[in-house]
């Protein structure tokens, strides 16, 4: 098999390395990937994600068996039915589907039609009328861009304060998109929260082992939110129980309301769900793999990911099945993401004997691996137990020279206690 991903992040780099280690498959590419993924023996391909037609025609001249969309912005823009209508075998939701991720309005509207938990929400494009709503609501309360934002794009507001500015920014400033920007408020939801994916397609749906990210940007969860800082599975904290109660009352309700709506799901579908005292509600759904939990969940895979995305692009069932290990991995960022950051540090290219680099935010200049990117790169492992897999990330990152980078030192500190 010669397969092509699209992508060029730390999960992409996930998604080709196990793809790569299965004796079926010949050669990985990826587009645009980056120069960190090369020591993998991945071929990274210089066509940028929003060219389709050069996207199309390398498919065609390399004869790619199929092609695997990484992030969510392709998705977004319709690369699935660009591909589709040009012949191509292509794994991910078509430009309608993606609508669950690119447009949380669309989401919400999925989830109170087919009594999916979610937390209370309204929908607006006007400022005052947002504020008033807020300022009646009160405090914690959160505030959502209704368009894709790269993580970014949620604001957890404990402050009446930063709740009206996150709005400002959002409806006035058009922080995350041009002039006809929506907001979802929704009602703040206490709770322990985990990432559920699956592999759908249409009603059919086979669940992933669950992962735990960490997404604010400092120790002890405070700080700005970012794209995820860190992630690890399994999560004992959340029982057997409540995860096959989330994939019937959450993923197969979405999958099947998502037929009814007209809008058949192929693909990932990735649920951010969180464990209230009412019960597991849905924060987010997201069209793809989430980035970090693909670096720790596809690590416990025991059946081959090409033939799970072969059959189900064959209208076949798959076998899918999973390792008891455990998986743990820790993201190294760029000082002042998800603000402005620094560029240009030079990076680590090897690590201890058990531990594996996932680079995303990775250039090459004069030959060196440098960054150029917020979140760098991850670190992580596998073990027979968390606590192992954590002791080995944790004790390679110290023995690393990182500067003008960050990382969390607590992830997995929940698991653990």
């Amino acid at each position: 098999m010669r397969l092509f991903i699209i992508g060029g992040g730390g999960r992409e780099h996930a998604i080709a390395k196990k793809l790569l280690a299965d004796e079926k498959v010949e050669t990985v590419f990826c587009a645009p990937g980056n120069p960190g993924m090369k020591q993998d023996g991945i071929m990274t391909v210089p066509i940028a994600e929003e060219d389709h037609e050069n996207l199309i025609a390398f498919a065609k001249k390399e004869n790619i068996t199929w092609t695997f969309v990484g992030p969510e912005a392709p998705l977004q823009r319709g690369i699935v039915d660009d591909f589709q209508k040009a012949g191509l075998l292509i794994f991910g939701p078509n430009q309608k589907a993606a609508q669950i991720e690119s447009s949380k309005d669309f989401a919400k509207q999925i989830m109170v039609n087919n009594h999916i938990p979610t937390a209370d929400y309204k929908t607006f494009s006007d400022y005052k009328e947002a504020a008033a709503y807020v300022e009646a609501k009160g405090v914690p309360i959160v505030i959502k861009a209704d368009g894709l934002a790269a993580g970014k794009g949620v604001v957890v507001a404990e402050t009446m304060a930063e709740a009206l500015g996150a709005l400002e920014d959002m409806l006035e400033e058009n922080r995350f998109g041009p002039s006809g920007a929506k907001v979802v408020v929704e009602e703040f939801l206490a709770g322990e929260e985990f990432s559920l994916l699956a592999f759908v397609k249409d009603e059919e749906v086979y669940p992933m082992v669950i992962a735990q990210d960490h997404k604010r940007a400092y120790d002890g969860d405070t700080g700005p939110n970012t794209g995820g800082m860190g992630a690890y599975s399994p999560v004992p904290q959340i029982s057997d129980e409540v995860v096959q109660k989330a994939v019937k009352e959450i993923l197969e309700p979405a999958a099947s309301g998502m037929v009814k709506n007209g809008t058949p799901f192929t693909g990932i579908l990735y649920a951010g769900l969180i464990a209230t005292k009412n019960g597991v509600k849905v924060i987010e759904f997201n069209a793809r793999f989430g980035d970090p939990e693909t670096q720790v969940v596809l690590p416990r895979l025991k059946s081959s990911l090409a033939d799970i995305v072969t059959n189900i692009l064959a209208g076949k069932k798959p076998a899918v099945t999973w390792h008891d290990n455990a998986a743990f991995g820790v993201v190294v960022a760029a000082q002042g993401y998800p603000k402005e950051y620094q560029k240009d540090m030079l990076l680590p290219q090897t690590t201890t004997k058990n531990t594996v680099l996932y680079f995303a935010g990775a250039t090459e200049k004069a030959g060196k691996l440098v960054a150029n990117g917020g979140r760098i790169f991850l670190v992580a492992a596998e073990a027979e137990n968390l606590k192992t897999a954590r002791d080995e990330v944790y004790q390679a990152l110290g023995e690393m020279d990182l500067p003008q980078m960050f990382y969390r030192k607590d992830i997995g500190a929940k698991a653990l206690n």
